[in-house]
């Protein structure tokens, strides 16, 4: 699938993250990168920013700033907004709208309680969501993977109205093509936000699967601040229209869409390697 060849400049950046595990342990790496990716100062910024933007080649001609020293720190940058009308939303009311730019790791069927991550290597529900996934059974399900060129952040599929929230700490594995065929398990190993909105298709599940880099994910609603120390849920009653922003990656990472059984029709077009875009149709209920 075209998300399972590294991206131009991938290897430099992996070789550079791959460095720093090995000179660094744990919480001293992801504090400095972390450190480095909110950093200001003029200098590390632009170094950042232009390397990785050469690196995977990105073009900011959807976004709102389009310049590269339009943006204060890498982490402004890589969360960055879209221009107003880049990513129009269905005209029909029913219709399900893609929550992010990326491209499809996965579709289909949950099987009783069963997803598929690659070929080869399932992973239940519970152990990905826990009683939040509750009544999923049988559902329908996409996994859909944002490549570090992508825009990084989170829109609802469809209105609704959030009631549960469970933030899960992780092992913080790269997610990528290579990761998700040789990691059993991976994403109930990965930090991560599960998100239970209530609809009128029923129940709907957004998971927000975390990156390498530790505080990779930030909601719109006040919570628990990633990284994720424990596993905490919280109940809101918070509602939310179909393409309101409901949360971005700091850097990562991919979103799982679980959705009730007979709930929803997923567009036939769509297929694992199928490339996505915010706002595009995905589905009907």
């Amino acid at each position: 699938h075209p998300h399972h060849q590294p991206q131009r400049g991938s290897t430099w950046m992996s070789g550079f993250i791959l460095g720093l595990q090995k000179v660094l342990p744990q919480p001293g790496r992801s504090r400095l990168v972390g450190w480095l990716a909110q950093s200001q100062i003029p200098v590390i910024r632009r170094s950042f920013i232009h390397v990785f933007a050469k690196a995977y080649d990105i073009s900011l001609a959807d976004a709102e700033r389009k310049g590269l020293d339009d943006y204060h720190s890498f982490n402004d940058f890589f969360t960055r907004a879209l221009a107003d009308g880049a990513r129009p939303l269905p005209a029909q009311h029913n219709a399900l709208a893609c929550p992010v730019d990326g491209t499809v790791s996965q579709i289909g069927r949950i099987q009783s309680d069963l997803l598929m991550q690659a070929k080869g290597h399932q992973y239940t529900l519970n152990s990905l969501a826990g009683t939040t996934g509750k009544g999923l059974e049988d559902g329908d399900f996409c996994t859909i993977y944002l490549a570090p060129s992508n825009y990084h952040r989170i829109h609802l599929p469809c209105d609704g109205t959030l009631v549960e929230t469970r933030a899960i700490p992780g092992a913080l594995f790269s997610v990528n093509g290579v990761t998700e065929a040789g990691i059993p398990g991976l994403f109930c190993r990965d930090e991560r936000v599960v998100c239970r909105f209530d609809t009128e298709h029923g129940p709907m599940l957004l998971v927000l699967v975390g990156a390498l880099i530790v505080a990779s994910i930030e909601t719109v609603w006040a919570g628990p601040a990633s990284p994720y120390r424990k596993e905490i849920v919280t109940q809101h009653e918070q509602h939310f229209k179909r393409g309101d922003e409901i949360g971005r990656f700091l850097l990562g990472s991919t979103v799982i869409c679980c959705f009730a059984k007979d709930a929803v029709t997923l567009a036939e077009h769509l297929d694992a390697g199928t490339s996505v875009r915010l706002g595009e149709t995905v589905g009907s209920g």
